[in-house]
């Protein structure tokens, strides 16, 4: 069982670049590895280092500036190929959220499953928030999931943005899809039991 997922208010991490590809996100040369462990030190691995390992000092990942578990995206975050690892790498770099004005399906869907919630807000809350943040890197941002709104606390504004009704009960209750139907055992039980 996952942390379980209700409101997270938070500073934030900004990467103002649109069409964020998953080559982007976690390069192809880390896919070797099955267990989901060790990925985040590799996010962005292109961008946040050289060809010598040393860290690229304008990063946002290396400015010290910057923390917090949300990362507000450009639009079309996690286009490209369907890896599942720039999901894991996202998670284990400590992310919780990452919010943009779209994102790819695919990467998506492999965020929620990696207990990263994706959340779409429109282009004018998003250019708004990226506003707030360089204007004030302490800015915080309050997600709850249970409403389903996402909330800029500099300047009060809120959205509310779509889930998935399983998925939210699954963010809500720390549980990966086995774990949700091992908990649906006695139900499935007593259904079978009816035939």
């Amino acid at each position: 069982m996952k942390e379980k997922f209700s409101v997270i208010t938070s500073t934030c991490v900004p990467l103002p670049v649109e069409n964020v590809d998953t080559d982007q996100i976690i390069p192809a040369r880390f896919l070797k590895a099955t267990s989901r462990e060790g990925f985040g030190e590799n996010l962005f691995r292109d961008w946040r280092y050289d060809k010598d390992g040393n860290p690229i000092k304008d990063f946002v990942l290396n400015d010290p500036t910057y923390s917090g578990c949300i990362l507000v995206a450009g639009k079309n975050f996690g286009s490209g190929s369907s890896r599942e690892h720039a999901a894991w790498a996202i998670a284990d770099y400590g992310f919780r959220v990452v919010v943009s004005s779209f994102f790819a399906d695919i990467h998506k869907n492999n965020e929620l499953n990696n207990f990263v919630l994706p959340v779409v807000v429109s282009e004018a809350f998003l250019a708004e928030l990226f506003d707030s943040i360089s204007a004030n890197p302490k800015t915080e941002v309050c997600v709850d999931l249970p409403e389903q709104t996402i909330t800029n606390l500099a300047t009060g504004k809120s959205e509310t943005f779509e889930i998935n009704p399983y998925k939210k009960h699954c963010l809500m209750n720390g549980l990966d899809d086995i774990e949700f139907l091992l908990s649906k055992k006695n139900d499935i039980e007593a259904w079978e039991l009816k035939k």
